[in-house]
């Protein structure tokens, strides 16, 4: 028992040593691509300074860095497992009598830890981040004029106004198919930002190309109200577009997200994407276990085969299959194609299916 429990040790401790370097390894060549590809977006923003690149870029490392923890959790453990065969180590504990599950366990339960403390620890923290890289984004490299935000008073949209200035538009009620926005409130800036007039109305209808008012009152200083039967504000905002800019799902906190996905529906926004991506999230502790699978079958058998560089290439190819195969499902989810839970954890299902299924297969079980 006390053996079993020192080698149990020993495994966890080289498996999550190994994901460890790869992991920072990953991440800072993650860093440096992005750097590199927001100088090269800046170059033409003469006003974007370096530092400010140098910040966005830190901004966005922990969610590049997320998406690629799957690929570390995969190398580290090729990697692990192929220094312990090498140096005859799994030998040993075979001869001894440990089958390839009890040495694989270890190294599973410190996956699904990583994987538990990715979501509920790391997640929100790169989620925060990524929400400001994405202001700093959209601000200095993009220079977007329309921002949108949704909360439990309503929706709030700003849009560039014909004349130069800004307009603040808030409805209470947003209904679906259309967007229709109820008990509207639009608050009119000129381009000193100062305040000029306010108009109240009973609804707003975004047409192509312009809002349709009706029924409402414009208010200025010193001035009585002024009634308005319909009026047309143009803009440039579609439905798509402000479907796609309320709070993209990366920029939401894992225990943030079920709250978010209520006040889409009730608020009459599809919250496909939202759910599609917090059971993502869900799934990811037992996608990392199904990527030390994965990897064993491709090292574990490296010292009796030989070939160890075509092993770890098979192994890395795999697993660019499985993003490959990943990515195809999560499309089909977010069109709808799919259901929600089948899109999300199918990935996860169809790794740990083959992993299981070639231990059984190549090893002694």
């Amino acid at each position: 028992m006390h053996l079993a429990r020192t080698l149990s040790a020993y495994i966890a401790r080289q498996f999550f040593g190994w994901f460890c370097s790869v992991f920072a390894a990953m991440a800072t060549i993650t860093f440096l691509i992005n750097y590199i590809e927001l100088i090269r977006r800046g170059a033409s923003r003469t006003e974007v300074s370096l530092s400010t690149l140098f910040e966005m870029a830190v901004l966005q490392l922990p969610h590049t860095t997320e998406q690629v923890m799957p690929f570390a959790v995969l190398c580290g453990t090729m990697l692990a497992f192929w220094r312990l065969t090498r140096s005859n180590e799994l030998v040993v504990a075979r001869a001894a009598g440990v089958s390839v599950w009890q040495f694989l366990a270890p190294a599973v339960m410190v996956a699904l830890v990583i994987g538990v403390i990715a979501v509920t620890v790391f997640n929100p923290i790169a989620s925060s981040m990524e929400a400001s890289y994405e202001k700093l984004n959209a601000r200095d490299l993009q220079q977007s004029g329309d921002e949108m935000s949704i909360s439990n008073t309503g929706l709030w949209l700003r849009q560039s106004d014909a004349g130069g200035g800004q307009v603040i538009i808030h409805g209470e009620k947003v209904a679906s198919p259309q967007l229709l926005l109820k008990k509207v409130s639009m608050f009119f800036f000129d381009e000193g930002t100062g305040f000029t007039s306010r108009v109240e109305a009973k609804s707003a209808l975004l047409q192509h190309g312009y809002w349709l008012i009706r029924n409402g009152s414009r208010f200025r200083a010193g001035d009585p109200p002024q009634p308005i039967r319909e009026l047309r504000l143009p803009t440039q905002l579609t439905s798509v577009k402000i479907e796609e800019s309320l709070a993209s799902p990366d920029t939401i906190s894992f225990w943030d997200l079920p709250g978010f996905i209520r006040l889409l529906e009730q608020s009459g926004f599809a919250a496909q994407r939202h759910r599609l991506h917090f059971n993502v999230l869900l799934a990811q502790p037992f996608l990392f276990c199904a990527m030390v699978l994965v990897a064993a079958t491709f090292s574990l058998r490296m010292q009796r085969g030989g070939g160890a560089t075509m092993m770890i290439v098979s192994g890395v190819a795999v697993g660019f299959l499985l993003y490959f195969v990943s990515d195809i499902v999560v499309a089909l989810g977010l069109s709808a194609k799919l259901p929600v839970l089948l899109a999300a954890w199918t990935p996860t299902g169809i790794s740990m299916i083959f992993g299981v299924s070639m231990l059984l297969h190549l090893e002694d079980g």
